[in-house]
């Protein structure tokens, strides 16, 4: 007796191979809309700005008291 087995083809009729690929779901991953280094660049930036606008109130203000008055 042999051990090979033989392999048999249909002569007529249709042939098919089902082939299930199995796909593998994982849990969705949030991501954040910005980056963290972002918002400390911008917070950094903000700051900045809020400092700058400062200085230049206290320079108005600073200003308007040493101009001589026009009575």
């Amino acid at each position: 007796m042999s051990s090979e087995i033989k392999e048999v083809l249909p002569k007529q009729g249709v042939l098919y191979q089902e082939d299930m690929p199995t796909v593998v779901l994982c849990k969705p991953k949030l991501l954040p809309l910005k980056s963290v280094t972002l918002e400390k660049m911008e917070k950094m930036q903000k700051d900045a700005q809020d400092l700058v606008k400062k200085q230049e109130m206290e320079e108005k203000t600073i200003g308007h008291s040493n101009l001589p008055s026009f009575s």
